[in-house]
């Protein structure tokens, strides 16, 4: 792959927060107040998915900005008070109020994701959708996951295309066809691609309602899927601005070795912590701690 074909491609996590990657992804003493940044070092690209439960307050805001690299960028959820609750409709302040609450993120920011339930189906939702998409800002980019296949038509491409909505390409198949390619209906709307890697939500939970996995390693492997996903980036590379690829802990077990190994195959490397590399980056963090504290006592 050629480097700049490469450049195009952020591969990331959906989310960052998760305590089974403890000691096997982050340092084993890191506070959580400081995984964002330690995340940072090893991946170019997160999916924040605590803005799908409520906006982020301006400090926290200002905080993902500090913490992480130039180069580094967000996705973030819609909240879904606007998807879920409201499901588009009579929504226009609680959207502003979101965008005004991520504009100090601008510079970091580079797709908002409208992740819509599975209820939410054309026969009552398309006029809805057509007023929202009419009334999104063009100073952000926008993706949209549809999970009623009844959307899968011509003239909701063309919707989008209109308004430069991405559609969100996600593979959601069942754990017992991990062995078999993902076959999607996988129009291209717009300059950019935006794939999620979501797995079988049937694996969390039992019919009980407990969790049947710890999420800290691989589990399953999905070998023909992320052989077929990576084929298809490849095969739109050329005539695609941006890649954008986020992978949920659902699909393999693990979503930081599944980012390394769809990197692998698309011909570059990512690197993760190694058990080595992680203590001794709490170490460096130890360090930095006592130095401020005696600096702070100094002055």
């Amino acid at each position: 792959m050629k480097l700049n074909d490469q450049q195009k491609i952020r591969i990331g996590t959906c989310a960052w927060s998760f305590e089974e990657w403890r000691s096997v992804f982050y340092p084993p003493h890191l506070p959580a107040a400081q995984w964002l940044e330690f995340y940072a070092r090893y991946f170019p690209a997160v999916e924040i998915d605590s803005t799908f439960y409520h906006p982020p307050a301006e400090e926290t805001v200002h905080r993902w900005m500090e913490i992480t690299p130039s180069d580094f960028r967000f996705a973030c959820k819609l909240p879904r008070e606007i998807t879920h609750a409201c499901r588009l409709r009579d929504c226009a302040a609680e959207l502003t109020a979101f965008l005004r609450a991520l504009e100090p993120l601008a510079t970091k920011l580079q797709v908002i994701l409208i992740q819509l339930p599975p209820s939410f189906a054309p026969k009552a939702g398309k006029p809805a959708l057509r007023n929202f998409l009419e009334q999104l800002p063009r100073d952000f980019r926008f993706a949209i996951e549809f999970r009623h296949p009844g959307w899968h038509r011509p003239q909701v491409i063309h919707l989008l295309e209109k308004h430069r909505v991405c559609w969100v390409w996600a593979d959601t198949s069942p754990l017992n066809e991990r062995n078999l390619a993902p076959f999607e209906f996988l129009p291209r709307t717009t300059d950019f691609l935006y794939l999620r890697l979501l797995g079988d939500y049937g694996t969390k939970y039992d019919r009980d309602g407990q969790r049947v996995h710890s999420y800290g390693r691989l589990l399953w492997k999905r070998e023909a899927a992320l052989e077929s996903w990576s084929l298809k980036v490849e095969r739109h590379l050329a005539d695609s601005r941006s890649v954008w690829t986020f992978v949920n802990n659902h699909f393999e077990g693990f979503a930081p070795e599944t980012c390394q190994r769809l990197a692998n195959r698309l011909g570059f490397e990512l690197s993760l912590p190694s058990s080595e590399e992680a203590a001794s980056s709490a170490d460096r963090g130890q360090l930095d701690l006592l130095e401020d504290e005696t600096n702070s006592g100094e002055s």
